[in-house]
């Protein structure tokens, strides 16, 4: 579906708009309020109003021949100045990141200190599409006449600040388009008077239409984004909450589906604007997928939203697509486009092996249906997640070097974790793969520690007011969302190199365990060297087939330590009930995970790159694609509650719309979780690593998200133009 005359000439601008960006204000604003007018308040109040305050002074952007009506800059540009407050060193004392810090060095080992950075989820913003602000409000009100206790109190009297703050905001709107108003002329009065009756009805009361509930979802947005300005928090499932004002409307002839298109389009080139400095803050829309009794929830506004990503030229937002056997041929097919066409930006999942997964660990299918990625791949239940659903990593492949050197870093020759047994002290495989699994649960309690430290942290001094008004159980409990309020307490990580290590240990099982035809003590020795006058061994190590060869056995033992790393982990329990939730995937760490690794028994040399999530290495899948997925489908992903990312780069001269489509739905008929991968040519990248200027608008997909790819660093983009291409 092209894009308008209007649309072009909307993006052109907004490109221009991009470019010189005023700063965000947000910072100084809420702390020169918090030091000022409010300092003496109580700090639950003190916040509130001060963030309130910073809500309500935020500017606002009236933007030439707009249809909707609002704007944020949420990141500076890389060549403006740091925002700063004259408060920012008293601030430290209240900064939760700071405190967390300081907290951690207290209790937690330095190895496994991880930051528990809050985002990564969405809320349920569909509320005050059906109720307006003012319902919203009204039932905040009643619960505050009922709080049984000051906790509740706080919270409550928090929210009806804050989203009192909203109505002034968007009253600012309103006067500013009257302003604007009584000075138009042409046919600009019609358009002007259009918003602001638009502005007047939403977001304060409930959304009649589509055009009305656009834009109360995009204001909300802004608004919570305002509060919890943090990448990968997403709106989820726009197509399921708006799709029906949109089909209702088409239905009675209210609006045509050129004109919604337009809404549409718009939508994301403001999603961009706000967001285009920051490839990597990532926030997603999850289109398409099933409903709780198993039919298909896709719509018009499904296909609408995947037409308009794949014509407009944005990094953001980034739209994913749910499949399952219940997706339509129209919709798989436009996803093959989007994949093979939709620059670099696609990611696919299976409804088939995700719902399942979240059943099977006690999400009810009510829940289950509603997940979503928030920003790079994180699976959450929208609105009932606390906002930790993405707080660290864990270097996999580490934990087994660690394992099999007593401790001692290959690398640095340094002691990192105190255990004393090395590869020599083991007489069979499965008193080794005990060790491996005794250390991973042991770190996976001190990470649970640890990211508890944080929520405790975010709770006492982030509250979170309009976040945790729209998540499950919040408003029941009378808590905020760190504080126990949120259904699913949750703490998100990524588990790096499972693949490497299922390797690492297939190998070793065979050349010490298996065909003794190297020593305990020679491999060490080997290890240490890096290869280095052990070329023979090494060769015969790399001979033994890894995963992604069509190998039983070691298809098996990848099996065997993906449910290890996932299975120890949701074991584990956050300080209220909640899992240390597996995410597998990349993100930017290939380079950086891969670089702190020493040699590895599958006769890998130190640094050598790690895989994509559940991607067989680039050696393993030098055979060909059918082998290397017939591999990875061969693994039950059903352990893998926050979700498992693959990634299949094709060559751009092989690949086509059938070969796509087949590969497609053979993942998804098969059990695979999430599919992702680059069209892009290798020659096409390293031309714009020499000539960065010239493929300023180049798209890659980096590993849960996609970027321009001159803003890499240069590991990153070595990283993907070195990755595996396949060719059949």
């Amino acid at each position: 579906m092209p894009l308008s005359g209007r649309i072009r000439r909307f993006r052109e601008a907004s490109r221009e708009r991009c470019a010189s960006s005023p700063a965000p204000t947000r910072h100084r604003e809420m702390l020169d309020a918090f030091f000022g007018p409010f300092r003496e308040l109580p700090y639950r109040e003190r916040y509130a109003r001060s963030l309130a305050h910073a809500l309500v002074s935020a500017p606002v952007y009236l933007l030439e021949d707009e249809r909707l009506v609002g704007m944020l800059y949420q990141l500076p540009r890389p060549d403006a100045p740091t925002e700063a407050s004259p408060w920012d060193e008293a601030w430290r004392a209240y900064n939760p990141h700071a405190q967390i810090a300081h907290r951690q060095a207290q209790a937690i080992e330095p190895y496994l200190r991880v930051g528990g950075a809050p985002g990564h989820i969405g809320w349920r913003w569909d509320r005050i599409l059906e109720r307006g602000v003012e319902g919203h409000l009204a039932m905040l009100r009643s619960r505050l006449d009922q709080a049984p206790d000051d906790k509740a109190r706080d919270l409550y009297r928090g929210a009806i600040l804050l989203w009192q703050a909203v109505l002034q905001w968007n009253d600012r709107h309103v006067a500013a388009l009257r302003q604007h108003a009584s000075r138009a002329t042409g046919a600009e009065p019609d358009r002007l008077a259009t918003l602001i009756e638009l502005c007047e009805r939403v977001p304060r009361y409930p959304a009649r239409t589509f055009y009305e509930a656009v834009q109360s979802f995009y204001l909300q947005h802004l608004a919570l984004m305002f509060e919890n300005p943090f990448g990968g928090n997403g709106p989820g499932r726009v197509d399921a909450i708006l799709g029906p004002y949109l089909e209702r409307d088409l239905d009675a002839g209210r609006i045509t589906l050129a004109e919604a298109k337009e809404l549409v389009d718009e939508l994301l080139i403001r999603f961009h604007e706000r967001l285009s400095h920051g490839d990597g803050w990532v926030e997603a829309m999850t289109v398409g997928g099933c409903e709780a009794d198993g039919s298909s929830s896709e719509n018009v506004l499904t296909r609408l939203i995947i037409h308009s990503i794949g014509a407009l030229d944005l990094t953001h937002p980034s739209v994913y697509v749910r499949l399952s056997s219940q997706s339509s041929q129209e919709l798989v097919d436009l996803t093959v486009q989007y994949l093979l066409h939709g620059r670099n930006r696609a990611q696919i999942y299976n409804d088939d092996a995700v719902l399942p997964a979240l059943e099977g660990a006690g999400v009810p299918s009510e829940d289950a249906a509603r997940y979503m990625a928030g920003g790079c791949m994180e699976i959450s239940v929208q609105g009932a997640a606390c906002d930790l659903n993405f707080s660290g990593i864990l270097n996999v492949a580490k934990t087994l070097e660690l394992v099999l050197t007593g401790g001692i870093d290959l690398l640095t020759g340094e002691r990192r974790i105190a255990i004393c047994d090395d590869l020599t002290s083991y007489g069979s495989f499965e008193e080794l793969y005990g060790a491996f699994e005794a250390e991973l649960a042991r770190e996976y309690r001190e990470m649970a520690r640890a990211i508890d430290i944080a929520s405790a942290a975010y709770a006492e001094l982030r509250p979170c007011y309009l976040l945790s008004s729209l998540v499950d159980d919040c408003l029941a409990r009378g808590r905020e969302q760190q504080d126990g309020g949120a259904r699913y307490h949750d703490y998100g990580f990524a588990p790096l190199g499972i693949t490497a290590a299922a390797d690492a240990l297939h190998a070793l099982d065979m050349a010490v365990f298996r065909e003794a035809f190297v020593t305990p003590e020679e491999l060490l020795h080997a290890l240490r060297a890096n290869y280095e006058g052990y070329e023979a061994l090494q060769a015969r190590l790399r001979a033994i087939p890894p995963y992604g060869r069509e190998s039983d056995d070691a298809d098996a033992l990848c099996q065997r330590v993906l449910a290890s790393v996932c299975d120890l982990a949701t074991a584990q329990r956050t300080r209220f009930g909640g899992r240390l939730k597996p995410m597998v995937f990349n993100f930017v760490w290939t380079p950086s995970a891969s670089k702190v690794l020493g040699a590895r028994p599958d006769g890998s040399r130190a640094a050598e790159l790690i895989g994509h999530g559940l991607t067989p290495s680039k050696r393993a899948m030098a055979e060909g694609i059918t082998p290397a997925m017939n591999s990875c489908l061969s693994l039950d992903c059903a352990c893998v509650l926050g979700g498992a990312t693959t990634m299949w780069d094709m060559d751009e001269q092989w690949i086509n719309a059938p070969l796509l489509k087949a590969l497609l739905v053979s993942f998804v008929d098969r059990g695979g979780m999430i599919f992702q991968g680059n069209m892009t040519s290798v020659a096409e990248m390293e031309d714009a690593v020499e000539h960065p200027d010239c493929h300023a608008d180049l798209i890659v997909r980096v590993g849960g998200f996609s970027a321009r790819f001159v803003t890499l660093d240069r590991d990153l983009q070595r990283e993907i133009i070195e990755r595996h291409r396949h060719r059949g």
